[in-house]
């Protein structure tokens, strides 16, 4: 099947950095490398990028791609200056401009879509977990909704950074599914809060540290995600409870249930905390507290939250706190 004819410009931009940057490459593979010529707008005019297109024309065949980065710099006059070249373009000369932002009623882009495309790829924040399921799928992974929820916990909406943690983890699992746990333990937190400082600061029984975990988490994410978050863990810890109670050493129950070695050591540790009761205890008022910030109390969310858990953290025979 033959090529799509290309078009005198294109404007690729949008949050969506790694697609942009596939979108170019793609361009750029029609083109011999010697035939590509990149600037930034930053240092260079609309009518620079105008002159590098007319130059290139110079040479016979082939085709030539002139690639002009930070688009968005650009002024009024540069827009103009790319509007008038479009009117007449070089043959086979193709102008790509790259832009982090630009909304499209901005002269620029507007010239563009009337002389060739506009693809502009961005990811509004709550499609940044399905965002996140599909750069591990393109990177031949298997993970799960948790697993990407935790990724962005740790890094992020960056979604340079993101897409280069879902490479890595990919490479990491060999096609072996990828857990909420292997996130955890795999990935260096750059965000604020690391999802898993709440569970760390349960399983210690620090009353200040879980508090200000979860005001951190709810910040970024939703206080049913995070109660959803500790709920799973603690049924995790409430298992490795039961197995050492067995005799199941750690790293032999990590296959058992689905965990990295490293993992199932400290939930194990983090079991010797509390007694059985209390774990299924917890259990409980997690269901609870969940149907309580889904519309089952009047109290506000985050009273409902912070009262669960204290309640779930202090030490046993600790005072309660004051009602405030």
């Amino acid at each position: 099947m033959a090529e799509t004819a290309l078009k005198p410009v294109y404007l690729l931009g949008g949050s969506d950095r790694p697609k942009v940057g596939r979108a170019l490459e793609r361009l750029r593979a029609r083109f011999d490398p010697a035939a590509v010529e990149a600037l930034s707008a930053a240092e260079a005019t609309g009518d620079d990028a105008v002159a590098a297109c007319n130059a290139l024309g110079l040479f016979a065949g082939g085709g030539r791609l002139v690639i002009v980065g930070d688009a968005e710099r650009w002024k009024a006059a540069d827009a103009k200056a790319v509007e008038l070249y479009l009117r007449n373009p070089t043959p086979e000369t193709v102008l790509a401009l790259v832009a982090a932002e630009l909304a499209k009623d901005a002269p620029l882009a507007k010239a563009c879509a009337k002389h060739g495309d506009v693809l502009l790829y961005d990811v509004a924040k709550r499609e940044l977990p399905k965002w996140v399921a599909e750069q591990l799928a393109r990177a031949g992974a298997r993970a799960d909704a948790s697993a990407c929820r935790a990724l962005i916990d740790l890094v992020g909406d960056n979604l340079d950074e993101l897409a280069n943690e879902a490479e890595k983890l990919a490479t990491w699992a060999a096609g072996e599914p990828i857990g909420e746990r292997e996130v955890e333990l795999l990935v260096t937190a750059r965000a604020e809060m690391p999802p898993f400082a709440l569970t760390d600061a349960w399983g210690r029984r620090d009353v200040a540290a879980v508090l200000a975990a979860a005001e951190s988490l709810v910040e970024s994410s939703t206080i049913p995600a995070v109660v959803g978050r500790l709920a799973a863990h603690v049924r995790r810890v409430k298992a490795c409870k039961a197995l050492e109670a067995e005799g199941v050493r750690p790293r032999d129950a990590a296959g058992t249930l689905r965990m990295h070695p490293f993992a199932a050591e400290k939930a194990f540790a983090q079991a010797r905390n509390f007694e059985e009761s209390e774990l299924e205890l917890a259990i409980v008022r997690l269901a609870r507290l969940d149907l309580a910030t889904k519309g089952g109390s009047r109290l506000p969310n985050e009273l409902e939250l912070e009262r669960t858990l204290v309640e779930l953290t202090r030490p046993a025979g600790a005072p309660a706190p004051r009602a405030r």
